[in-house]
């Protein structure tokens, strides 16, 4: 039988509920009972959940993991440039007709019932990893954790959070204790929670779930600890000190990422090649990534291109940081944001490290800010602000002035897909 592309049926399936966002399980435990609990035949869960760190979390441990020649089942999201990218089975990227024929079986186990998109693409993610073999699954929560559609494991390996801070206050709530008590959902009974650096709001609710839930805590600052040092990265925990290279993703937030990383392979009884391997092997794209070649470099041969997706305060902070330290140069962003997003927030720090901003809408977003309207809050925020019909116009700009400019496109992982696809 032809079945119809991945394409075809993802559109099928962005039908099936009217609103994008819905949180409840209910619907996720239909779909996986009528295909028959594929939840429950994954290989061991690390499930990771926060604000910020989660998809550089699981690169790294994957890294580590991989590196001490283990295989990993990883789910993550949103996607880049194409959908696969969300479901790794044993380390590879599901190809196209493996993913078309779990994305029919999943629309055939749901029928006409409503079932958002991430919901019923998260039950072919667990049908994809239930069907082949591996040592681990990697679990991104995709929004918050209690109600998050891949918060049906029950015994999962470990668990982690990442920082917390205030995104998407529309579905979690509007204090970071109410955000925290999402995100501690996936925290279960008996099973260890690695817990990265955190607010005290955060940290004491996060804490007291783990207690109510016997759930061994093994938090930054009280069971292990990560700096820089010398160029190298310094972990210690009761276990003792490990010297390691520096996280091959760029920037010292990575530093704590990597911290959390490591903490998650110890606690799984991994030695040091897993660890050395997490830093040295990590590959994570749209997180400061620096676009090197391709059609988009070639509009700026001269320039410096740079492309990150974060985007709320937290990760402008660490852009910012990253950026500071860098060799002078004059930096100009191109940015593009959606419009649930806190854009004031995300400029404040950026404005303090570039001389401009050019603004343009996010191609195929319903939900993009208009360009307009991210100018004016750059402009609000004292930078130097514009708007741009897209990003190659932008590009020209910005290197008519100045061609070999230090440039960052940002504001969002949505436009950094586009940006990669573009790009090649």
């Amino acid at each position: 039988m032809n079945l119809p592309s991945s394409d075809v049926l993802l559109d099928r399936m962005m039908s099936l509920h009217p609103k994008i966002i819905d949180l409840t399980l209910d619907r996720m435990h239909r779909i996986l009972a009528a295909l028959d609990h594929p939840e429950r035949r994954v290989p061991p869960v690390i499930h990771i959940a926060g604000t910020n760190g989660k998809g550089s979390t699981q690169a790294m441990i994957r890294a580590g993991l991989e590196g001490a020649g283990l295989t990993c089942h990883a789910y993550t999201s949103p996607h880049l440039a194409r959908f696969h990218e969300r479901i790794r089975v044993a380390g590879t990227l599901i190809d196209e007709a493996r993913l078309a024929a779990i994305l029919d079986r999943c629309l055939a186990a749901n029928g006409p019932d409503p079932i958002t998109f991430f919901e019923i693409t998260t039950a072919a993610g667990f049908a994809a990893f239930a069907d082949t073999p591996a040592d681990y699954t990697l679990l991104e929560v995709g929004l918050g954790g209690r109600l998050d559609a891949t918060n049906v494991i029950d015994g999962p390996a470990i668990t982690v959070i990442t920082p917390v801070d205030l995104d998407h206050q529309q579905y979690l709530g509007d204090t970071l204790a109410k955000i925290a008590a999402e995100k501690a959902g996936i925290i279960k009974r008996g099973v260890p929670v690695i817990v990265g650096r955190q607010q005290d709001a955060a940290l004491e609710v996060i804490e007291a779930q783990a207690a109510r839930l016997g759930a061994p805590v093994i938090a930054h600052g009280q069971h292990w600890q990560v700096w820089e040092e010398a160029g190298r990265l310094v972990f210690q925990d009761e276990t003792g000190l490990l010297d390691l290279p520096k996280p091959a993703l760029p920037g010292a937030h990575q530093v704590e990422n990597a911290g959390m990383a490591l903490a998650a392979l110890r606690a799984l009884g991994q030695g040091e090649t897993a660890c050395e391997a997490a830093m040295t092997n990590v590959i994570w794209p749209a997180r400061m990534q620096r676009l090197r070649h391709g059609p988009l470099h070639d509009l700026a041969p001269e320039a410096e291109l740079w492309l990150d997706g974060g985007h709320n305060p937290h990760a402008a902070i660490a852009i910012a940081a990253l950026l500071a330290e860098m060799p002078a140069r004059p930096t100009h962003l191109i940015c593009g944001m959606l419009n649930t997003k806190d854009v004031t927030g995300y400029m404040a720090p950026l404005a303090r490290v570039a001389q401009s901003l050019h603004a343009v809408s996010i191609p195929g977003q319903a939900a993009t800010l208009p360009a307009t309207a991210t100018a004016t809050a750059a402009t609000q925020a004292g930078l130097d602000a514009h708007v741009a019909d897209g990003v190659a116009q932008a590009l020209a700009e910005i290197t008519a002035q100045a061609p070999q400019a230090r440039i960052l496109i940002c504001g969002s992982l949505y436009l950094a897909g586009e940006i990669l696809k573009e790009n090649g």
